[in-house]
């Protein structure tokens, strides 16, 4: 295991909001709810191009980048470029599954509830390599996953700490709201959201829903997981590492 020196990096979480209920509510259709989720995680993680994919940890995308490679006066502009990137590609992908996808199991018929919501942090981590994998440790890591748990009123945000949201340009700043909250390394600290909807990228128009377009976004879902279900392969989680934060926070 190969651990660097501590560094200060961009921390950014890419959630989807409504996956806790979704899955719940879809037990019976479990296979299709996580290929569709799946797929929406897929889709985040290719939009953000500046931003290094640490895990994918259920229904949340993690990702950082060293303050060395982004510069710390861009930190907050990549922050904010990046969450509007993959905030478009959710909503574009989740539309392109609603328009085409004919199944009418639960999960499928509502996957046009869910939402995505980000956080950002600035902190100090330390990245290691275990077996060929990243991982990112650090009280940090700690802090930028507490704040997923917050009381901001709005479904889809970009919620900033203090050292990314002094970082904005004033335009972004005068939209923002605050709340307060515990959290672990930082102690009671506001923190700042902001309404993706006031950041938000225009959406594609949807795909035209042939029936060769439906027909092969339908199997696509209906049929991704059948090996799995009969036990003929055994799932592998999507994350590339498996880590709890809080585990691994000791550097």
């Amino acid at each position: 295991m190969a651990t660097d020196d501590p560094t200060r990096a961009l921390l950014l979480i890419g959630d989807i909001g409504g996956y806790t209920r979704f899955m719940r509510l879809h037990r019976l259709s479990l296979a299709h709810s996580q290929e569709i989720t799946g797929r929406l995680l897929r889709a985040m993680t290719e939009a953000a191009d500046r931003l290094e994919l640490v895990e994918l940890e259920g229904d949340a995308a993690f990702f950082y980048a060293p303050e060395a490679d982004v510069g710390e006066a861009a930190l907050a502009s990549v922050a904010a470029e990046q969450s509007v990137a993959m905030h478009q590609t959710f909503h574009t992908e989740r539309q392109r599954m609603v328009a085409l996808n004919m199944c009418n199991c639960d999960a499928c018929r509502q996957a046009g509830d869910l939402k995505v919501k980000f956080v950002a942090h600035r902190g100090e981590v330390a990245a290691q390599t275990v077996k060929r994998r990243l991982n990112v440790v650090g009280v940090d890591v700690i802090a930028v996953h507490q704040t997923l748990k917050n009381a901001v009123p709005v479904p889809e945000y970009i919620l900033m700490t203090d050292a990314v949201f002094r970082r904005f340009e004033p335009l972004v700043r005068d939209r923002a709201r605050s709340v307060e909250q515990e959290i672990e390394g930082l102690g009671r600290a506001k923190i700042y959201f902001v309404d993706m909807g006031e950041l938000a990228a225009d959406l594609p128009l949807p795909p035209k829903a042939t029936g060769a377009k439906r027909l092969a976004t339908t199997v696509g879902v209906m049929f991704h997981d059948m090996p799995y279900l009969l036990g003929l392969k055994k799932r592998r989680s999507l994350t590339p590492a498996t880590s709890d934060p809080r585990k691994t926070a000791e550097v």
